[in-house]
C-alpha cells in the first residue's frame, strides 16, 4: 500500500526535476541550418474585385463516363476586371489552390438548380481552368441552400448585366451606322446640289459666251 501511495509523488519530484533542467540556459546558441525567405504568390487576380465568395465543392460531368466527377473543395468567387469590367468564375482548391474552374460570364449562360438536391446547381460554360477553351457541364455543392441561392442570383445578376452591355452596344453601333448614312446622305445631297449649280453656271457662261458671238458678226 505504502508503494501504491508514493507514486504519484515520485512522478512529481521527476516532473519538477524535468522541468529544471528544461528551464536551465546553457549560453549555447543554435544558428538555422536553413534560412527562409517569404516569396509573393501571384493569383492573376490582383486587378480584380472579388463580387462574391463562398466555399463550396466542384464537380465537372465526364461526357466520357457519364457521371459527374470532382474537382476539388475550395473557394468559389466571381471576379470583375477593373480596367475591361468583364466578369469571370473562378474556383480554387483550398489548400493547394489549383484552379477547378475558369470562365468568364456571358450573356445567354443561364444556371439552375441540380434536379433533386436545394444546395446545389449546374451550368454550361467554356472553361479555360485546364489551359484551353473546353464546353464543360459544372455541378457546385453548398453547405446551405441560403448560399446557393446567393451564388445563383448573382450568376443570373451578371448574365443579365452582360445582355443589356450587348443590347446597350448593339443600339450604339446601330445609332453610329444611322448617323453616318446620314451624314454620308446628305454630303451625297449636297454634291448633287453643288453640280447642279455648276451646270446652271454653265448654261449662262454659254448663253453669255453665244451672244457675245452673235454681237461680233457684221451684219450684211
Amino acid at each position: 500500500m505504502a508503494s501504491i501511495s508514493n507514486e504519484p509523488e515520485r512522478e512529481h519530484r521527476d516532473e519538477e526535476e524535468s522541468g529544471a533542467n528544461e528551464d536551465e540556459d546553457t549560453g549555447a546558441q543554435v544558428a538555422p541550418i536553413v534560412r527562409l525567405e517569404e516569396v509573393a504568390v501571384t493569383t492573376g487576380e490582383e486587378d480584380e474585385d472579388t463580387l462574391l465568395d463562398l466555399k463550396s465543392k466542384m464537380y465537372r460531368f465526364d461526357k466520357d463516363g457519364s457521371q459527374w466527377k470532382e474537382r476539388g473543395a475550395g473557394t468559389v468567387k466571381f471576379l470583375k476586371h477593373r480596367e475591361s469590367g468583364k466578369i469571370r468564375l473562378v474556383m480554387r482548391q483550398s489548400k493547394t489552390l489549383k484552379i477547378c474552374a475558369n470562365h468568364l460570364v456571358t450573356s445567354g449562360m443561364s444556371v439552375q438548380e441540380h434536379a433533386g438536391n436545394d444546395k446545389s446547381c449546374v451550368w454550361h460554360a467554356r472553361d479555360f481552368s485546364d489551359g484551353e477553351l473546353k464546353d464543360e457541364l459544372f455541378c457546385i455543392r453548398f453547405a446551405s441552400v441560403e448560399n446557393c441561392k446567393a451564388f445563383m442570383q448573382k450568376f443570373k445578376e451578371v448574365a443579365e448585366s452582360e445582355e443589356e452591355k450587348e443590347e446597350s452596344k448593339d443600339a450604339s453601333d446601330a445609332a453610329g451606322l444611322l448617323e453616318k448614312l446620314t451624314v454620308e446622305e446628305k454630303e451625297t445631297k449636297e454634291k448633287a446640289v453643288e453640280k447642279t449649280d455648276e451646270k446652271e453656271e454653265n448654261k449662262k457662261s454659254e448663253a453669255v459666251e453665244e451672244k457675245k458671238t452673235e454681237e461680233s458678226v457684221p451684219s450684211t
